[in-house]
């Protein structure tokens, strides 16, 4: 089954959340390079949220914004949404 994406930001914080999944107790936090937090499957070790702080700032330091990650994007199907 296809996982949609969900982008929140959180304007006081200055946080973006990309999620997976709602964010829970058990996951394990790993900071990633350039202000980035995974939070990982505890199980799998999986990316299940990530946590881009100070967002707006990063913003307008350059025109390229990349995240530390790789993604398989494709789109999700009208039967699995």
């Amino acid at each position: 089954m296809d996982t949609k994406l969900r982008f929140k930001y959180d304007r006081e914080a200055d946080i973006l959340h990309i999620d997976k999944c709602p964010p829970y107790a058990e996951q394990e936090s790993q900071e990633l390079k350039d202000e980035v937090v995974a939070r990982l499957n505890p199980d799998t070790g999986a990316i299940e949220n990530l946590e881009v702080l100070f967002f707006s700032t990063r913003l307008l330091r350059t025109d390229l914004f990349e995240l530390p990650v790789a993604g398989d994007l494709r789109l999700v199907s009208e039967h699995s949404a």
